[in-house]
């Protein structure tokens, strides 16, 4: 599995742990270990120039999913092939801001940010209230589910 990290936006992330749980979260949706995965990770200008020209909406936004070969989560019996993803495109300065709001971290954020722009490369929505609860039900799961694996791993 090739996951290439890059970071663009002029803010201090911790990249490893970025790659750890995208690492996490394509196992545990059973994605071939030969698909590939790019993470970007940009400032305000530049996302807010994403955000206009594939949205068509002002403003620089958290997180765009770019998918390419429209893959799906697979089985334990039957992993998703191999391909390309696509590409994730974080804006940690609009991270920092939403997570003073939620009164966490930034990091604890940003995997939250890389878990939903993940499932959205993996053909996941939100824009009925079914697929709103199957997707950030399942964005929950993997979430809680690195957690205690990261606990572990520092333990």
């Amino acid at each position: 599995m090739t996951i290439e990290i890059t970071n663009e936006s002029g803010v201090d992330v911790d990249e490893t742990v970025l790659l750890r749980l995208t690492e996490h979260n394509l196992a545990e949706l059973h994605v071939s270990p030969d698909a590939d995965i790019a993470i970007l990770l940009v400032d305000e200008g530049a996302m807010e120039a994403l955000h206009v020209q594939w949205m068509d909406e002002p403003g620089p936004t958290d997180v765009l999913s770019f998918p390419m070969d429209e893959l799906r989560p697979g089985t334990q019996e039957e992993p998703t092939p191999a391909g390309l993803l696509g590409d994730i495109v974080l804006c940690p300065q609009v991270a920092e801001t939403q997570a003073l709001a939620a009164k966490h971290s930034t990091l604890d954020e940003l995997i939250l940010l890389t878990t939903h722009g993940t499932l959205h490369l993996l053909g996941f929505d939100h824009a009925e209230p079914a697929e709103e609860r199957e997707m950030f039900g399942l964005q929950r799961e993997l979430i809680a589910s690195f957690r205690s694996t990261e606990r572990r791993r520092r333990a």
